[in-house]
Parts: C-alpha cells; sequence; structure tokens
C-alpha cells in the first residue's frame, strides 16, 4: 500500500516536471501568439508598424473650397477723389465679388465698386480679366450687382439667410490684402445673427442692419465675397470687420439681394418700391435712442406726409408688425418683403398704435 502511494507521488511529480517543461519551452515557440494569445506586450526589441493613410477624408471646407472657389473673383477699380475743390487724385480699390449667374452677373459690395468707380476689372478664376459694368448699386445696403460679358461662368448657388442657426458653420472666400493672395478660404462658425454696425463712410456715420456676425477670419479686400454654409450655398456677402478685436466679421444676409437680382436680371435694372417711412427695428433702435423699446416688430420714427404709408393711416410712432401676412422683425426682413413687389402693387400691412390698438391697412406702393 505504502508502495503504490509512493508510486503516485512520483507520478505526479514527473508529470508536473513535463508539464512545466511544456509551458516554459514549448508554448512560447509554437502556440502564444499562434493559438493562445501572447498575455503581456511584445519586448521592446520588436518594432510596431504604423500605418498612415495615403490621404485624410475631405473635411467640409474642403469640398465647400473645391466647389465655390470657381466663382469667386477679384475686382480691381480706379476713382478718383477731389481734393480742395479742383484737383483730383487716383485711387486704385480692390476687393472680392462671386458669380451667381452663368451669364456673367457678379454681386459684390457698394465700397468695393460704385457709381464713381472707373476702369472696372473683373479677374476670373480661369486666368481671364474682363471688363465689369455696374448694373444696380446702393450705398445704403452696400450691395452692388456687376456684369461682365460671358457665358456659361461657374456660379456659387444662394442660399436662405433667414434659416441661420448660432454655430453652424461658415467658410468665408476672397481676396483679403489685395489680388496676390486670391482665393484664400476661412473656416469658422456664424457668432450672432441680426446685428447692427456702426460704421463711417465717407466721412458720414451709418448704421448697417441685421449682419450676420461670423469669426472666419475676413481681412480687407474680402470684401463683397461669399460667406456659405457647410453644403457650399452663399448665406451672405462679406462686407466688414471690428478692427480692434480678433473674430469679428460681418456679412450681408442674401435674402436681401434676391429680389434685387431677379428683377437685374429680368429687366436690367431695380428701382425700389417707395414707402414712406423711416424706420427702426429693436437692433438699431438701440443705437440711435434710449426713448424707444421695442419687443417686436418694425417702429415707425418718421413718416413721409405725403407718402403711401401716411395715406393709408400709418403714423410716426405706429409699430408694423406684419406685411401680407409674414411678421417683420427686423428692416432686412421688411426690405424682403417690399423688394419683391414692383410700384403701383399694394401691401397689406398689421400694425400697433401708440395706445396698444392693433390694425390694418392697406399701402399702394409709390415709386
Amino acid at each position: 500500500m505504502q508502495y503504490n502511494f509512493n508510486k503516485l507521488v512520483a507520478t505526479a511529480i514527473i508529470s508536473s516536471f513535463i508539464t512545466s517543461l511544456i509551458f516554459i519551452y514549448i508554448a512560447p515557440n509554437f502556440l502564444w501568439g499562434k493559438i493562445i494569445p501572447i498575455p503581456y506586450p511584445p519586448e521592446s526589441g520588436l518594432k510596431k508598424e504604423i500605418v498612415i493613410p495615403e490621404r485624410e477624408p475631405p473635411t467640409v471646407a474642403e469640398a465647400v473650397a473645391k466647389k465655390a472657389t470657381p466663382a469667386v473673383v477679384g475686382i480691381t477699380t480706379l476713382e478718383f477723389e477731389r481734393k480742395y475743390y479742383f484737383l483730383e487724385r487716383a485711387v486704385e480699390g480692390v476687393g472680392s465679388g462671386f458669380i451667381v449667374h452663368p451669364d456673367g452677373y457678379i454681386i459684390t459690395n457698394n465700397h468695393v465698386v460704385n457709381e464713381n468707380s472707373r476702369n472696372i476689372k473683373v479677374y476670373l478664376s480661369n486666368g481671364n480679366i474682363l471688363p465689369g459694368k455696374v448694373m444696380w448699386t446702393d450705398p445704403v445696403l452696400d450691395l452692388t450687382i456687376l456684369k461682365v460679358d460671358a457665358k456659361n461662368l461657374p456660379v456659387i448657388e444662394l442660399g436662405d439667410s433667414d434659416r441661420l442657426s448660432v454655430g453652424q458653420t461658415a467658410i468665408a472666400i476672397g481676396n483679403p490684402l489685395g489680388l496676390r493672395f486670391q482665393r484664400t478660404v476661412t473656416l469658422g462658425i456664424i457668432s450672432a445673427l441680426n446685428r447692427s454696425l456702426p460704421i463711417t463712410e465717407d466721412s458720414k456715420p451709418k448704421i448697417m442692419e441685421d449682419l450676420i456676425q461670423t469669426d472666419a477670419s475676413i481681412n480687407p479686400g474680402n470684401s463683397g465675397g461669399p460667406l456659405m454654409d457647410s453644403q457650399g450655398y452663399a448665406i451672405g456677402i462679406n462686407t466688414a470687420k471690428v478692427t480692434t478685436a480678433e473674430g469679428l466679421g460681418f456679412a450681408i444676409p442674401i435674402n436681401i439681394v434676391k429680389p434685387i437680382l431677379k428683377k437685374v436680371i429680368e429687366t436690367g435694372t431695380f428701382k425700389p418700391p417707395y414707402l414712406g417711412i423711416v424706420a427702426y427695428d429693436r437692433e438699431i433702435a438701440s443705437y440711435i435712442t434710449a426713448d424707444v423699446y421695442i419687443y417686436e416688430g418694425i417702429y415707425v420714427a418718421d413718416i413721409d406726409p405725403t407718402g403711401p404709408a401716411y395715406k393709408a393711416g400709418i403714423r410716426k410712432g405706429y409699430i408694423i408688425l406684419e406685411v401680407d401676412g409674414k411678421p417683420v422683425n427686423t428692416m432686412t426682413g421688411l426690405k424682403c418683403i417690399i423688394y419683391e413687389k414692383k410700384p403701383g402693387e399694394s401691401i397689406k400691412v398689421k400694425y400697433k398704435t401708440l395706445t396698444g390698438k392693433e390694425g390694418y391697412v392697406t399701402i399702394v406702393l409709390g415709386k
């Protein structure tokens, strides 16, 4: 009995020794890493291969730039400034613009090209330099529509600036600091909407209304270029920046120019209908007067006593709430509706009086 027990112990010891040998010598060479996963990291002497992809996936900015850059143009002008009543000095201007119709219609700023501009040259992405003709311009809106004699040009499609949200992607393309840096692309977000900006132009102060604020880099020379969304649609026209701060650029909402562009293409010109009021929205009122605070609508600050609005019953101090059933809370919104009309056409206006009474009038727009 004792003999069998000793034999069993000896067998167990020998078996354990053989099993240890298998795990120490055989498993690392034949099993681990092939059948049994290695339970520890590879030795420091082994180098792990790093695979770098041939090309990273395209970014939003890259896709938009590829789509829109061919339709962005450079613009140079020559203007003459009068000095001392009888002397004139030639001043060269440089800016940006973008093609919005294949037959050569271009949007830019009034401070880039206006009725006083001479020798207007448009630099296309294919290298061609064409003379430009002013079809329409407005210093108040700071907008100009140019025309070049060409066909089948690349275009940037127009988006909807009424559907923008703070925080969404904004991409600017233009010619900062002149034509040397043509078609520079900058990326940012929409920082705020419906901003009003006091500026001085030709020694005269004015307020630009309902602007889109963005932190996409905008510099001198970017003026007139497009501000686009992530789909490559133009949502604004770059116009100004605050030079005393970083990341404060502004663009004119694209919707204001849509009805104007349509009429210019159809008729060759645009003559806005006349309403006969001087009005403020909430943003503008905060710059002009501390006596008026507007919660909604458009405040009638002054009125032409011979104009269409007065004849229909609108008075100074009234607040315009709706036009043709559409709420109006910004001057841009009001102008977009009015500019779609022709002189002689009528609009239905909902208003609120000084005492808070609401009513409706029909106004026949004048010239």
